[in-house]
């Protein structure tokens, strides 16, 4: 049988099920050529060598069903389209990467260290943010980044492939992270450590039932203090943990004070009892209890005519945020807070201490340090590999709830298995 094959500078036909015969130009010059041509005849096949973990497929982005046509027709107007995907060509290979998308929901002090992260990732990119605030009033720092009322989130989730949740522990994520992880892979920083199993559960349902893959109380404590703690568990079993944090601000305990009635602002120092961690430096196990490790102190602005006595009794009472440490509250003026305490600095410790040998007669101590000019940027840094981790899981077919626990240490970094093998092993 004879086959036909089309004009020169377009694609070769060949039979159904077989590939067709190659064109003897040169590559290059046949890529041009195919660039030129009909978009239908002559579509250029996909190269290949995608790294594993990259989103192979393209999407059309801003292509959203029903919910945009819900839109469309309740409003009369038509929903703007995000950006398309960017693609990237590798330095190394002739090969063509699709961005992660990103989307953003909330735009404070995590939102913004998002940003600065997705920034430097080299398969990321920005894709929108969703904001409470009126959109108009909030600048980004991503050129061409459209910022978008949150209630029109859901209409745009065929144009983010990761959901970054970015609001705070107290009220925000109990609600946004169950609502969101229905229709988008989600991350959020959910860091009540005592709730974190009943929202895990929360989460789980809603992940399941949406079939997607949601990663909860990503940051570092909880995060990556807990893969520590773990770690000091599994290599010396016969010992102890002990996590201090500080001395630096906490965001989620900051946030907390911030919702008590009658603050307009605060800020919350957790402080370690510095006799405790020198006694654990040491090789020591003492007992010690949550009041013995930190201090915590606290900075308030209060509003106008509020009562200080009250501010002060529903802080240092606050339950799982301030009721187990002896906590000291400080009223200054907002003036005084923006000139002393404008910064975001951060750091702990976790240390596992721990004995060896036939006997147990050899002590061992671990410890993990962190020294952070930003809090929220060093948080945010690692929400954005934990993203790129539910975005290589979601790709395997899982889905459900995750921890920084669940999640292999592979899938969190932007290499390929076999560069993390040659380079770090």
């Amino acid at each position: 049988m004879s086959r036909k094959r089309k004009a020169l500078g377009e694609a070769p036909v060949g039979r159904p099920g077989r590939r067709p015969e190659r064109d003897q130009k040169n590559p290059k010059e046949a890529r041009e050529e195919t660039r030129e041509g009909d978009p239908e005849e002559t579509r250029k096949r996909p190269e290949r060598g995608l790294r594993r973990g990259i989103e192979k497929k393209r999407r059309p982005l801003g292509d959203v069903p029903a919910a945009r046509q819900a839109y469309d027709n309740e409003r009369g107007e038509a929903l703007p389209a995000l950006p398309g995907r960017a693609s990237r060509r590798s330095k190394t290979k002739e090969e063509i990467v699709l961005s992660i998308r990103i989307g953003i929901m909330g735009y404070g002090n995590i939102g913004r260290g998002v940003e600065c992260a997705v920034r430097h990732a080299p398969d990321m990119e920005l894709a929108a943010v969703f904001t409470r605030r009126d959109p108009g009033r909030v600048s980004v720092l991503t050129p061409g980044v459209p910022v978008l009322p949150a209630q029109e989130a859901m209409a745009h989730a065929d144009g983010i492939d990761v959901l970054m949740l970015c609001g705070g522990s107290a009220t925000d994520l109990p609600v946004q992270t169950p609502l969101y992880a229905r229709r988008f892979h989600v991350v959020d920083s959910f860091d009540t450590h005592a709730d974190i199993p009943a929202h895990f559960d929360a989460v789980d349902r809603a992940a399941r039932e949406g079939g997607r893959v949601a990663v909860i109380s990503a940051g570092w404590d909880p995060g990556l203090f807990s893969l520590n703690r773990l770690l000091g568990g599994a290599v010396l079993p016969d010992g102890a943990d002990y996590t201090f944090w500080g001395r630096g601000i906490s965001q989620g305990h900051s946030d907390a004070i911030r919702r008590v009635e009658g603050v307009a602002d605060a800020r919350q120092y957790t402080v370690p009892v510095e006799s405790a961690l020198a006694a654990v430096r040491a090789g020591q196990t003492p007992s010690l209890t949550t009041r013995q490790k930190h201090t915590r102190e606290c900075y308030v602005v209060a509003k106008p005519g509020a009562d200080l006595a009250k501010i002060e009794h529903d802080i240092i009472t606050m339950k799982n945020y301030f009721d187990e440490y002896d906590t000291t509250v400080h009223f200054v003026s907002q003036q005084e807070l923006d000139r002393g305490h404008a910064g975001m600095p951060h750091g702990g410790f976790v240390i596992r201490s721990g004995k060896t040998g036939w006997e147990k007669e050899h002590g061992s101590v671990m410890e993990f340090r962190l020294t952070l000019d930003s809090n929220p940027e060093f948080t945010a840094g690692v929400l954005v590999a934990c993203a790129r981790a539910a975005h290589r899981m979601a790709q395997q077919g899982q889905t459900g709830c995750k921890t920084m626990l669940d999640i292999p240490p592979a899938l969190l970094s932007p290499l390929d298995a076999a560069t993390l093998r040659k380079t770090l092993l």
